[in-house]
């Protein structure tokens, strides 16, 4: 999440409602793993259960982010 962050591909808005949903669970320091986690289970144990697929353009590349368990 922090990668896609960084790269221009989430706005900073979306980044801050992680981060408030977070704190709110005790887990503030896991705002960038939403991005990715969005099952309930996921954001409450803080771990990867399904495949989730990001994708995004910088001026150079287009990139695919892919979170699998393990």
């Amino acid at each position: 999440g922090h990668l896609i962050y960084k790269c221009g591909g989430i706005d900073k808005r979306t980044i801050e409602k992680f981060e408030k949903e977070a704190a709110e669970l005790g887990k503030g320091s896991f705002k960038y793993a939403w991005v990715l986690d969005k099952l309930k289970a996921e954001r409450e144990r803080g771990i990867t259960i399904d495949i989730a697929l990001w994708k995004f353009e910088t001026p150079k590349f287009m990139v695919t982010v892919i979170d699998a368990p393990g």
